[in-house]
């Protein structure tokens, strides 16, 4: 396993607390305190069940390739470059999303992407990472689930995702490829059922009978 450190982790020493998040080639675990500043007490006595407001460190697994270390503005560095990447992604424009000198960048490489680390310690050279469709798929859900956990009371500023340019929008309809296939297929298949069940039927008229044929008496 590499292992690669973005950054010091904390020093404070107080009762942790901490959070995981896995699938199946990812898992991210949060370290932190709570934050019991208005309180007299101290982290030690804090209630449980309260969230998680002081990071100290967290750290990313990535299967048996890497083990990332890193402070909250990396961990902010990494939603923000996964998030856009894989909208743009599903939406059939990939679009590299973080500069070549910020902490966290991720582009499109050959059949997969291309997720590069740089650390803040001096003299380390940046990580680079090839990542398949179902590892980032993994990474995304993690993140996904650490941002709707409603034990993290960490404020994580994120940009409020933004419409396609025009000249990002696709413009054929032909067919599409990696994750915008499945997901324009599933999406078809759901509007479909929706109007389904909204739109009514029209009854069928049922044929009305004719009358008997007046039949003629021979004498």
């Amino acid at each position: 396993m590499t292992n690669f450190s973005l950054g010091a982790l904390g020093g404070l020493s107080a009762a942790k607390l901490k959070l995981h998040f896995e699938e199946s080639s990812c898992r991210l675990e949060l370290t932190g305190l709570p934050d019991v500043s208005a309180s007299p007490s101290d982290a030690s006595n804090a209630p449980a069940g309260q969230p998680l407001s002081i990071l100290t460190g967290w750290e990313l697994n990535l299967g048996q390739r890497a083990a990332l270390q890193g402070k909250l503005e990396h961990l902010q560095a990494l939603v923000a470059a996964v998030q856009p990447y894989v909208r743009h992604l599903v939406s059939n424009h990939p679009c590299p999303q973080g500069d070549p000198h910020s902490p966290v960048r991720l582009e499109p490489r050959g059949r997969g992407h291309r997720l590069q680390l740089r650390s803040s310690q001096a003299n380390t050279d940046p990580l680079d990472l090839q990542l398949d469709d179902a590892e980032l798929a993994d990474l995304t859900q993690c993140l996904d689930q650490m941002l709707q956990d409603p034990r993290l009371g960490i404020s994580l500023p994120l940009a409020a995702p933004q419409p396609l340019r025009r000249r990002e929008q696709p413009r054929r309809k032909g067919a599409a490829t990696g994750w915008a296939a499945p997901a324009a297929a599933l999406g078809a298949l759901l509007i479909t059922a929706g109007l389904a069940m909204v739109i009514p039927l029209p009854e069928r008229k049922r044929p009305t009978a004719k009358p008997p044929a007046p039949t003629t008496s021979q004498r």
